[in-house]
C-alpha cells in the first residue's frame, strides 16, 4: 500500500508560512446599492481613504478605491477592490483583492445593520496582489499576500502578511 500524498511532499510543500506585511484600516462611504443584476446582488463601497503601518510599508490609502461587492444568495459576500496606496515616502503602489466574508446569518444581519460584531464570529479573509514602478518597493511587484479582516462601522481594517 502507498503512502498518502502529503507524506510524499517535500517539507517545504506541507505548509504555508507568512510573516506580517502591514495592518490596513479603510474609510468606506455609503454603500452605492445596485440591487439584483441577473447574477447577484450588487453594491459597491467608495474608499475614501485610509491608513496602512508596517515595519516594511506605511502610508495612506488614498480616495477614489472602490469594493464592488457580490452579495449571494447563501449571504456570502464577494469582494472586488482595486486601491492605490501611498508610502510615506511618496511612492504609488496599486493594490487589488478578491475576498470572501461569511458567517451565521444573525451576525451578518447586525453587521449589515451597521453593528460591530465579534471577529471571532464569522469569516472575512483576502488575497491580495501589488503593483509598483517605484524601485525602492520593486519587490512587492512579486508578493502574494493573504488578510484576515473585520468590518468596523466605517470600514474594515486587515491584518496583511506575505506568503512566504
Amino acid at each position: 500500500m502507498s503512502k498518502n500524498l502529503n507524506d510524499k511532499l517535500p517539507e517545504v510543500l506541507r505548509n504555508v508560512h507568512t510573516q506580517p506585511l502591514f495592518v490596513m484600516r479603510l474609510d468606506v462611504g455609503k454603500l452605492l446599492i445596485v440591487g439584483a443584476t441577473p447574477g447577484a446582488f450588487r453594491r459597491i463601497g467608495i474608499v475614501t481613504g485610509g491608513s496602512f503601518e508596517g515595519e516594511r510599508l506605511s502610508g495612506e490609502v488614498l480616495d477614489g478605491g472602490s469594493d464592488w461587492q457580490t452579495v449571494r444568495k447563501d449571504g456570502a459576500t464577494i469582494l472586488n477592490v482595486r486601491l492605490v496606496l501611498e508610502t510615506v515616502d511618496n511612492a504609488l503602489i496599486c493594490m487589488t483583492y478578491q475576498g470572501l466574508r461569511h458567517g451565521p446569518s444573525d451576525v451578518i444581519d447586525r453587521m449589515e445593520r451597521g453593528e460591530v460584531v465579534d471577529p471571532g464570529g464569522y469569516s472575512f479573509r483576502i488575497n491580495l496582489c501589488f503593483e509598483t514602478s517605484a524601485p525602492k518597493y520593486n519587490g512587492i511587484n512579486r508578493i502574494v499576500a493573504i488578510g484576515i479582516g473585520h468590518r468596523q462601522a466605517d470600514g474594515p481594517i486587515y491584518s496583511v502578511f506575505e506568503v512566504l
